[in-house]
């Protein structure tokens, strides 16, 4: 019913506790697809050992050569192999709840016309001895429990008034995802995610939950914290953009108010004072709004131990 993908590259140190969670999962009918993209550590050896320990069950993927290809390349080579009528990324360092997909099939299955479903995601400090922050728990910014038909969340998206769902906490219809395209190969690391996410919200109906599934670990090796510049101009945000816009007018998607929100987007990345003062401004807003409007409102916890 359901193949999760798990992408890695060197992804020695916390694959382990990734995989665990798939295996603990309350649901018991899914796949496990490891796409190696690359890795020259000891990840590769526990992937292969663990396919040929669970045939059938487990499958180790590599790129012709064992090359390098990135993320949306490696994703897409898990999708080409995926069986299931549902698709489930987890990022290697990432964890899921044991309720994930128990939860999010019988909400997809009570959904059919919903090409993918997103939750909250719990921003995860707290696996680490020093942790660098305190855990906090994500809410999708939305009004939780309906279906946001296309391209009703792009523009939130876009403009930071909605959460983009962290990629471990999808499931999607494969057959939804082979109709966008699957993801891009063209984004190698930064905004792959993103690139996706638009597809789907330009594509398919999105059913939005605020309901936590996955703990995603932030740690200083991710690509995010290793890649992102935070800066403006932000070089990968223009990228992405400008293959937005690109799309969209290759797809007919391309409605009025979207390339407005695009284009200014791209102005405020050329004017990092005014991008300041908005962002600031959203953060103010968003402030008020939570005191307003409960779902809005992220949430500090504490964790489990099992979960530590």
């Amino acid at each position: 019913m359901v193949s999760v993908i798990i992408i890695f590259l060197n992804g020695g140190t916390f694959i382990r506790e990734a995989v665990d969670s798939v295996r603990a999962q309350s649901y018991p009918d899914w796949e496990l697809l490891l796409v190696d993209d690359g890795s020259t550590d000891d990840s590769s050896a526990y992937a292969r050992g663990l396919a040929v320990e669970h045939p059938g069950r487990v499958r180790y993927l590599e790129h012709p050569g064992h090359e390098n290809r990135g993320m949306s390349a490696s994703r897409n080579l898990g999708l080409a192999n995926a069986r299931g009528r549902y698709v489930a990324l987890l990022d290697a360092d990432d964890v899921w709840l044991p309720g994930k997909l128990q939860s999010q099939v019988s909400m997809l299955d009570a959904q059919p016309e919903a090409g993918m479903l997103y939750g909250a995601s719990l921003y995860w400090h707290s696996w680490s001895p020093t942790p660098r922050g305190q855990d906090t728990l994500m809410l999708a910014r939305v009004r939780p429990d309906r279906i946001y038909r296309p391209p009703d969340l792009l523009p939130l998206f876009l403009t930071g008034a909605a959460m983009v769902p962290c990629p471990s906490c999808i499931l999607v219809r494969r057959e939804a995802m082979v109709e966008v395209g699957g993801f891009e190969s063209e984004f190698r690391t930064l905004y792959e995610d993103q690139v996706f996410f638009a597809k789907m919200a330009l594509h398919a109906p999105i059913l939005v939950s605020n309901e936590y599934w996955i703990n995603y670990r932030l740690h200083p090796q991710s690509s995010t914290a290793v890649e992102g510049s935070g800066t403006f101009p932000d070089p990968a945000r223009i990228r992405y953009l400008d293959w937005l816009e690109r799309y969209l007018a290759r797809s007919g998607k391309g409605r009025r108010d979207l390339r407005a929100t695009i284009r200014h987007q791209r102005w405020l990345q050329a004017h990092p004072r005014i991008a300041k003062a908005s962002m600031d401004l959203e953060i103010f807003l968003r402030r008020w709004r939570r005191r307003l409007i409960p779902w809005t409102r992220p949430h500090s916890i504490r964790m489990p131990a099992r979960n530590r």
